[in-house]
């Protein structure tokens, strides 16, 4: 069904597609037609994080900023829906045209600037939903206008809002999209803003009497130093879990295509490489009890066990549903499972 969809959805602005597509996708769930875009996979069961996941392939934050529309994608099969990002105020985002394709390419650039309705709205809407089948992550960030050197605050004040609701909370300070936020990955600010949610989430455990994990999310275009820092302050501080990652400002990949000029971050194929990249060398220098979700470029199975064999034990798939549908998603889950129970056959090779 998405395939005849599709077409139709490429002559639409990108985000008024993307809106678009949300709302058909709740009217179907709604409705209860969900399942014209395709089977559920059968269930591939993965214990991280302490969690029990249906499977080990999710939704990347940033299709449903505002938890609208939780049941109906965790209706096509995912695993793990995560929503947001969100703010602890409302904000409009960037100005429009803010997202943009490109097809050839099988990429998105997008500047929308953490565009949603607050945490507020966001915890109303996580209420009424039912999430059956999948965990809920919730990723949280900063308001515009909040200066990094109070940005715990935003952080702090959105984690005990979501706190009680979220399977797993995601720490997003790798956004190219907000003046400033990615600075807040740079070594002392990063041990500031994570020690001190560290210990908000213990004392949140505490209160609520369920510890709730808490993962970082990063970007691709850390340099190696920045890499080996964060590593190390994250380790230091034994956070839960690490995303790995983020879109990228990098236009290498995509020199010359129309759009590739257009400020913002760039995902989908072209930043399969840099992100594995990224995955790879973060899995070498964090220990094992903390693991990593492998997201950027997954277009594929293929893709997704590329992931897991850099040392994923999740994966999140978001541009990929712009040019494969639903689909991508059971593919991912049986691609991972083919792997999982397949003989031995040594190392995969390096993503050039």
């Amino acid at each position: 069904m998405y395939a005849l969809a599709r077409p139709w959805l490429f002559r639409l602005d990108a985000e008024r597609a993307h809106d678009l597509s949300l709302r058909a996708l709740g009217a179907g769930h709604r409705s209860g037609l969900a399942g014209l875009l395709g089977r559920a996979p059968e269930p591939l069961p993965t214990r991280v994080f302490g969690l029990d996941f249906p499977n080990p392939v999710g939704l990347a934050a940033g299709l449903d900023k505002d938890g609208a529309h939780i049941d109906a994608l965790m209706a096509l099969g995912f695993g793990f829906v995560e929503i947001g990002t969100v703010t602890p105020r409302p904000q409009a985002g960037n100005p429009k045209p803010r997202m943009f394709r490109l097809p050839e390419q099988q990429a998105v650039i997008n500047r929308l600037g953490f565009n949603n309705g607050g945490v507020d709205a966001l915890v109303r809407n996580v209420e009424r939903a039912e999430r059956k089948g999948a965990l809920l992550g919730i990723n949280i960030g900063k308001n515009k206008d909040t200066p990094n050197e109070i940005a715990e605050g935003d952080y702090m004040y959105c984690l005990s809002r979501v706190y009680p609701l979220a399977d797993y909370v995601t720490i997003n300070i790798s956004s190219p999209n907000t003046a400033g936020l990615r600075e807040l990955q740079e070594e002392q600010l990063l041990r500031r803003l994570i020690g001190t949610l560290r210990e908000e989430q213990e004392r949140l455990g505490a209160k609520h009497g369920r510890r709730i994990p808490m993962l970082v999310k990063i970007a691709p275009d850390l340099s190696d130093a920045d890499i080996e820092a964060c590593a190390r302050v994250l380790t230091e501080l034994e956070v839960d879990g690490v995303i790995a990652t983020n879109t990228t400002v990098s236009r290498i990949p995509v020199e010359g295509a129309r759009h590739a000029e257009e400020q913002g971050g760039l995902s989908g194929r072209p930043l399969m490489g840099q992100s594995t990249t990224v995955l790879r060398m973060m899995r070498t220098r964090l220990p094992e009890a903390i693991p990593l979700v492998g997201v950027g470029g997954i277009l594929s199975g293929a893709d997704a066990v590329t992931k897991m064999a850099a040392g994923a034990s999740l994966v999140q798939c978001y541009s990929g549903l712009v040019y494969r549908g639903p689909e991508l998603v059971g593919e991912c889950v049986e691609a991972i499972r083919r792997r999982k129970f397949a003989p031995s056959r040594g190392p995969v090779p390096p993503v050039a």
